[in-house]
């Protein structure tokens, strides 16, 4: 008989995913931001030393850590392509449904043949109560809870709302330093945090067809 492996929840350490943030098994707290990039190759030489200082004094202003994560996957062309095509369908000038044509097989030859990637950036923001006992672990954060099973956790409404207060300054900090370097973030909410962990658990499948 084969031997039974361990479900993938026993190696993550997430407890549950409330209004957008992460709740930890051991009382911490996460939020993930999106954020946008630069292209510095098509800033002159100045602007870029400009941008980079910028972002160094961002960096030094910071109390407390964070994690900047970069996500590289291949394209899905598909949904594309399927759009071209409707659209060519619905076009009435012989001469522009000819060049659709051309360009959709263009397209659909092109990343057949080249690895089209898209990448995002991502900022995880971390906060932890100070009363969080290291030895303790979610006691102190976690005053009352039942575990109704390895996964669920019932968490206080009051301490978590808290902690939460004290991680939206973090994101605050965040958001107003990125933003003097050109970056704009947003937070990621409950329905698009669940997608990012399930398509990083789960790569090559869609959220929706599991």
């Amino acid at each position: 008989m084969a031997p039974v492996g361990k479900p993938t929840q026993n190696f993550i350490t997430i407890s549950e995913v409330r209004d957008g943030v992460i709740v930890l098994k051991e009382g911490g707290l996460r939020a993930i931001l999106l954020a946008t990039s630069i292209n510095l190759s098509l800033k002159s030489a100045d602007e870029q030393i400009a941008v980079l200082l910028q972002f160094q004094n961002f960096l030094n202003t910071l109390e407390f850590s964070t994690q900047i994560v970069i996500q590289s996957r291949r394209r899905d062309m598909r949904p594309y392509l399927n759009t071209l095509e409707l659209r060519m369908k619905d076009q009435s000038e012989p001469l522009l449904k000819i060049q659709t044509k051309e360009y959709i097989e263009f397209i659909r030859a092109f990343s057949e043949q080249t690895n089209i990637m898209e990448k995002s950036f991502f900022i995880v923001v971390p906060f932890t109560p100070t009363n969080l006992s290291p030895g303790k672990g979610l006691s102190g954060f976690i005053s009352s809870f039942q575990k109704k099973n390895m996964n669920e956790t019932k968490i206080d409404s009051v301490q978590f709302e808290e902690a939460r207060s004290q991680l939206e300054q973090r994101i605050a900090v965040i958001s107003q330093g990125l933003s003097r370097v050109g970056v704009r973030t947003a937070m990621l909410g409950s329905e698009e945090v669940v997608e990012l962990f399930y398509k990083i658990f789960n790569p090559g499948e869609d959220l929706s067809s599991a």
